[in-house]
């Protein structure tokens, strides 16, 4: 198992930048409540909505509007883990993610690369997904792999079966997936299962944890729900990742894209609480200014 420095320790002499007091951090989790609490997210999916009924939230039916009593979002965030394993097929290559704990994994998602035996660049091929996975199984540094690149000489309906099964061949570092829907992150599973040898070993040791985006403004489309809520099932962690974009999709102010951001995260907390409580869920950043 690999467990990294704590960022900011004195005996480590980490480094840590802490830009907003605690009395801020306070206000804007205030305000997430608030936004939560009165102007609620819209949820696309009708299982989604079923859920969040059933929890305690206040759902409109007609305009998907779902809005959060602040004891059900306190609630999900106490009943989340506060500290997950992100289990490699070889344990080595565990690591632990906790507050304060910093860890290193490559970039996502591209579609492009530099071909390095030309140097021309072209879209990226699920021979890609397999080499930049065993470049990753090489990089000490690089605790968990990210899908890369994408596979544009796959089916789009298929790829991220096909992408995993290139991760899963390359390396035996934890695989973060993004599955685009509910049936798909379902397959997933089982493909993972089948590696470390059943459903309830991958709940003891997950080597797989899933990636999903919010769309800013604070919507939960239907994919997003469905990853969420499958994830939550098979107790195997997601990754909520907001995108928002400050004085595009979110407030320009610094405050408040943070408070559209965690209002996006913690809804989609909510859910997987909701959905089972105590699976694993991971607070995701790539918001900008």
């Amino acid at each position: 198992m690999k467990r990294n420095l704590h960022a900011g320790r004195n005996r480590s002499q980490g480094a840590s930048l802490k830009i907003l007091t605690d009395d801020d951090l306070a206000d804007i989790h205030l305000a997430t409540l608030e936004v939560l609490e009165h102007t609620g997210v819209w949820i696309e999916d009708e299982d989604a909505l079923a859920v969040f009924a059933a929890g305690g939230a206040l759902v409109d039916p007609q305009s998907k509007i779902v809005k959060l009593p602040p004891y059900l979002v306190e609630e999900a965030v106490a009943s989340a883990p506060s500290k997950l394993v992100l289990c490699g097929r070889n344990p080595k290559n565990d690591v632990v993610l906790e507050a304060d704990r910093v860890g290193f994994t490559n970039f996502g998602e591209g579609i492009q690369v530099i071909d390095p035996a030309d140097g021309k660049l072209r879209d990226s091929t699920l021979q890609d997904v397999a080499d930049s996975a065993k470049l990753v199984d090489y990089l000490s540094d690089v605790d968990v792999y990210e899908r890369a690149v994408n596979a544009s000489d796959v089916s789009p309906e298929t790829a991220p079966l096909h992408q995993a099964e290139a991760w899963m061949t390359n390396t035996s570092k934890h695989g973060f997936m993004g599955s685009g829907n509910g049936y798909l992150t379902r397959k997933l599973v089982q493909m993972a299962a089948t590696v470390v040898g059943g459903l309830d070993e991958l709940r003891r040791r997950p080597i797989i944890s899933f990636i999903t985006c919010p769309v800013s403004p604070l919507k939960l489309v239907r994919d997003s729900c469905e990853i969420i809520m499958e994830s939550a099932r098979a107790h195997v962690a997601v990754n909520i990742l907001s995108m928002a974009m400050a004085g595009a999709s979110a407030p320009v102010t610094l405050a408040g894209s943070l408070v559209t951001h965690n209002a996006e995260v913690l809804a989609g907390v909510t859910l997987a609480q909701l959905t089972n409580k105590g699976a694993p869920v991971i607070y995701g950043s790539s918001t900008t200014a």
